[in-house]
């Protein structure tokens, strides 16, 4: 293969967009595709059985894909959907990019997979006109049938004349006016597999000859070994080796021993025998309140990265002027699945079974840290136990390498659930402070927003002098303010971090729903009317690229919000204690609109009892699998918000387990109920936009019950 090498800049530009790609499977009823198949194209074959296999190239985490990325070759295709099976695609340049993450599989792919089923559809015709003697367009297609009068062909008949002849450059999709299984309801294509414990994860994978591996790691950001004894790790009986891996910049930026052993178990204990002396480092002493001094200090010296009008003159003139603090904390990603990676290191080559939502990261960075070709490299996409972001980086991929040409076989390196809490790459930390004006009729004239955090892109890029972008999607809002200004401010921390599961709108959605619930409470105005207010008429482009098919359509957002106050029952009669509270915002391109009832009891424990979620994500593939999305998002935005926290000590990580990092649990769970708005804009992302609005909601509810306002998150006990 011919595979371009990528850079890290590449990979923190997370949500670029795509050329082509689906992700691995197995067939729905557990049996792989046949092996007699003709390729039509780079993502479709078809078998002699009559089998449709299509290669996805994005990694399922749970989202979906596997199943509603077929959808659109399928469709296109007119195939019959019983006969549609998946193949996880492998880390291959014809697939273009590979990585998953920023909502952007169906936004990504909605063209390149309606092209190929397209395609595939066009060379079946031509052959099956060609074996019939007929013209091509007096031939119809349904459910893998082609038929011409009383003369029917199946999609195997003639798989192997169409393999042979050109693909066409140029072919004619269809109207969403003729979809059949586009916004339908689909049974996912690996439910069976999962359920029956047939799929494999990461975990799951075994490799002949393979051994395993713990890896013993600083305990604070940045330290080394000073030194080590192995002499009672190697006395466990079990223990086959112990390596000393080495950090590789911020791919893997920590260094260790790591136990091998002929089981986990054993390499687990072999790592707790272990006696080492760590070279704490430069951020030995920091803690979560220095970095709460620093943010604090930032904010009144953070440079303006966005302005529109002047604030100043506008904050001056106000009839009113409210001003307010925000704050949230580091988070963990806290996967069900913990980390881990196996890798076989050859001579001349390396294969890599792992987790990982970019296989293309993952290549680039072995081939580097292995000094091969990233041609050299073979990456084995499994099912990912949850990843949220945190599988994008391809540190434990990094361990497993290092171990495996250390002892000369595969290596399976499993971390633990407390390896996994405290060698994280966390959603920062971020404080933010608003100023804002009302001027007599209530409408909010100026909006002052600063920012002070330890940047993700600092992180990875720390000698760039460029704006930092993801702290400017605080000014991707749907919203307009006459006299807008964004400050930020960098603030230093050695903690590693890394894409959480809608990144920065997990916290500018907090922050800016909270602020304009302050607003209209101080304006007497009811919030959803302040919010419609904001909106203009028309669209508007944020951001290059997306100009020509992802304008931010305004009215979009004003129907979404005005969909769920009518779906929620917004201002009408609430059981005793229960109170509502309201949040939107625009993100990856969707528009999503939430309202929350919540109560909080004596004791000042916070009960969820229902979100009303409204989204727009464009044409609604497979709605069941948006509604799944967006549940999963709101949940994990509750989590942030009612206990979610990482903190640190003398540079070291304080939770350890869901015992102190308590993950939302079912009895927890509120009513959820999510509405899809009809939409004909092209499909954009449901995996992160339903959680910005979530804590904001959850806030402004928890105000209207108590009148006491909560700016710091988690709110725990109020």
């Amino acid at each position: 293969m011919n595979i371009v090498k990528l850079s890290r800049r590449d990979f923190v530009k997370i949500s670029s967009v795509a050329t082509a790609g689906l992700v691995l499977g197995y067939s729905a009823n557990g049996q792989r595709p046949t092996a007699n198949a003709f390729d039509l194209g780079t993502f479709v074959q078809i078998g002699t059985d009559g089998i449709v296999t299509v290669w996805v190239t994005k990694s399922e985490m749970g989202q979906g894909v596997r199943t509603s990325l077929p959808i659109l070759v399928a469709e296109e295709l007119d195939a019959d959907l019983k006969s549609v099976r998946i193949r996880q695609a492998h880390f291959d340049r014809k697939f273009g990019r590979q990585g998953t993450g920023g909502s952007s599989s169906m936004r990504t792919m909605w063209k390149p997979l309606r092209t190929a089923g397209a395609t595939a559809r066009a060379m079946l015709v031509t052959a099956a006109a060609t074996k019939l003697g007929v013209d091509a367009a007096q031939l119809t297609v349904a459910n893998g049938v082609i038929t011409h009068g009383k003369d029917k062909l199946a999609f195997a008949d003639v798989a192997e004349a169409a393999s042979k002849l050109e693909v066409p450059k140029d072919v004619k999709l269809k109207d969403p006016a003729a979809f059949k299984l586009i916004g339908k309801k689909a049974i996912r294509f690996d439910d069976r597999n999962v359920v029956t414990g047939k799929a494999q994860y990461g975990i799951d994978v075994r490799v002949p000859g393979m051994l395993y591996a713990a890896v013993a790691r600083s305990p604070v950001f940045g330290g080394k070994v000073a030194s080590f004894d192995a002499t009672k790790a190697k006395a466990t009986r079990g223990v086959k080796d112990v390596v000393k891996i080495d950090a590789v910049e911020t791919d893997l930026p920590w260094n260790g021993v790591a136990v091998v052993a002929d089981s986990t178990w054993v390499a687990l204990q072999g790592r707790n025998a272990l006696a080492i002396t760590w070279d704490e480092g430069a951020h030995a002493n920091e803690t979560t309140a220095q970095l709460h001094k620093r943010m604090e200090g930032g904010l009144a010296s953070a440079k303006t990265i966005h302005n529109a009008g002047d604030v100043d003159a506008a904050l001056g003139s106000a009839a009113k002027k409210i001003e307010a603090t925000y704050e949230v904390p580091y988070l963990a990603h806290a996967a069900m699945e913990p980390m881990n990676a196996t890798v076989h290191v050859k001579a001349d080559s390396a294969e890599i079974w792992a987790p990982t939502q970019f296989p293309d990261w993952a290549a680039s960075a072995t081939a580097s840290l292995l000094k091969l070709k990233p041609e050299q490299i073979k990456v084995n996409v499994t099912l990912l136990g949850g990843a949220f972001g945190r599988r994008a980086n391809p540190d434990p991929i990094l361990e497993a390498a290092q171990i495996s040409k250390a002892v000369g076989a595969p290596v399976h390196v499993q971390w633990t659930r407390e390896d996994d809490m405290q060698h994280d790459f966390y959603r920062p930390a971020s404080m933010h402070r608003i100023s804002a004006g009302l001027d007599a009729n209530g409408d909010v004239i100026a909006w002052h927003h600063r920012i002070a955090a330890p940047a993700i892109s600092a992180y990875y890029e720390p000698a760039s002098k460029t704006p930092h972008d993801s702290e400017i999607e605080a000014a991707e809002v749907a919203h307009a303010f006459p006299n807008f200004r964004i400050d930020f401010a960098l603030a230093d921390s050695g903690v590693p971090r890394g894409w959480w599961r809608s990144v920065e709108h997990s916290i500018n959605g907090f922050v800016f729903n909270s602020m304009l619930d302050e607003l209209a409470h101080a304006a007497g105005r009811d919030v959803i009317d302040l919010h419609l207010s904001l909106l203009p008429k028309g669209r508007r482009v944020e951001k290059e690229g997306n100009a020509k098919d992802y304008p931010l359509e305004i009215d979009r957002m004003r129907k979404v919000i005005e969909f769920v106050r009518e779906k929620s029952g917004w201002g009408s009669p609430l059981p005793q204690h229960v109170a509502r509270g309201f949040g939107a915002h625009y993100s990856f391109l969707s528009h999503a609109a939430q309202v929350a009832e919540v109560s909080v009891g004596k004791d000042g424990t916070v009960h969820v009892h229902r979100i009303v979620c409204a989204i727009d994500c464009g044409i609604p593939v497979n709605p069941d699998g948006i509604r799944a999305q967006i549940e999963g998002g709101i949940l994990y935005g509750l989590t942030a918000a009612l206990g979610g926290e990482i903190t640190i000590d003398k540079g070291r990580v304080q939770q350890s387990n869901f015992h102190d990092y308590p993950l939302i649990r079912i009895s927890e769970v509120p009513k959820i109920e999510v509405h899809i708005v009809p939409s004909t804009a092209l499909p954009t992302g449901s995996g992160e936009p339903g959680l910005p609005p979530t804590a904001g909601a959850v806030a402004n509810a928890i105000f209207a019950a108590t009148g006491k306002r909560l700016r710091r998150l988690p709110f725990g006990d109020t």
